[in-house]
């Protein structure tokens, strides 16, 4: 059935405060499936399922599928269409709200490899995308379709406009790229601004075992608060950075980064051998 009829068919109207909208191109949902490389050996989540036109897809190639929505106005349409299906789950709620590890072993029990595929909603794309990176289960990889700005910010260059601790946070977790764009034109309403496709590679171990990546991420934030100062500044006089200057200044010299150097120009193993060197003056 076209979409646009299920929509009439059960009375849905998309809410623009959960940042809703209709895909009308399938094929990008195809281009999602085929980034997230799905087996018969996975078990994938799904975030805001809608209507179900990417659940159909994910459900022909995972091993099984948890697929949530926040808006029980949707759920008749999904429980119609996939309450038969043995190996796809149906769960109402915020998925901000729930525990993914309780999530995972109540819904797909014994799973061994787990990724998350989803159209996010533009209002709370980085506090999704973080509650999978950050959880304690690991999902080996990420398709998630996203305001194009912000997949600009996440896969930007050192040295670039767009670079900063965004950026850096997910390159913690994974290798970042940009799939696929998708113009306003593919949705029903319009956004205002263009989409695009993020894939997320999951490292298979932490990329700096010997720094803790709160503590990185700590360092980083700091050194960005204050961008336009140097990093000798931006780290010796940050408020909310409690390391003694000396400390620090030693530290750069020990990582090799210039302490004339500004935040955005900083890789982040630089800033992984820098964190590691300030934690070792301040324990």
């Amino acid at each position: 059935m076209p979409l646009r009829e299920m929509c009439a068919r059960y009375g849905i109207r998309f809410k623009k405060a959960l940042g809703q909208n209709l895909l009308l191109d399938d094929n990008i949902n195809r281009i999602m499936v085929d980034a997230a490389a799905l087996s018969a050996s996975d078990d994938v989540v799904e975030v805001g399922a809608g209507l179900g036109a990417l659940t159909r897809r994910l459900a022909a190639k995972a091993g099984r599928v948890l697929a949530v929505e926040i808006d029980a106005s949707f759920m008749p349409c999904l429980e119609d269409q996939f309450g038969a299906m043995p190996h796809v789950r149906l769960f109402r709620g915020d998925i901000l709200n729930h525990s993914l590890a309780h999530l995972l072993e109540e819904h797909l029990p014994g799973g061994t490899v787990f990724k998350m595929v989803s159209n996010l909603p533009y209002y709370i794309t980085t506090p999704i995308l973080f509650h999978f990176l950050e959880a304690p289960v690991r999902f080996s990889r990420l398709v998630v379709m996203l305001q194009e700005e912000v997949g600009q910010r996440l896969t930007a260059p050192a040295g670039s406009p767009d670079y900063g601790v965004l950026t850096l946070a997910a390159q913690c977790h994974a290798e970042v790229d940009i799939v696929h764009r998708v113009p306003a034109s593919c949705f029903v309403p319009r956004p205002k601004v263009d989409s695009c496709i993020v894939r997320f590679r999951r490292h298979e171990a932490p990329p700096f075992p010997d720094v803790a990546t709160p503590f990185l991420m700590k360092v980083v934030r700091a050194a960005f608060a204050q961008r336009r100062k140097t990093l000798r500044n931006a780290l010796t006089r940050s408020g909310n950075f409690g390391a003694p200057q000396d400390a620090v200044l030693e530290a750069m010299v020990a990582a090799g980064v210039d302490p004339e150097r500004r935040a955005q120009t900083v890789t982040l193993q630089e800033f992984a051998r820098l964190a590691k060197e300030i934690r070792s003056r301040i324990e």
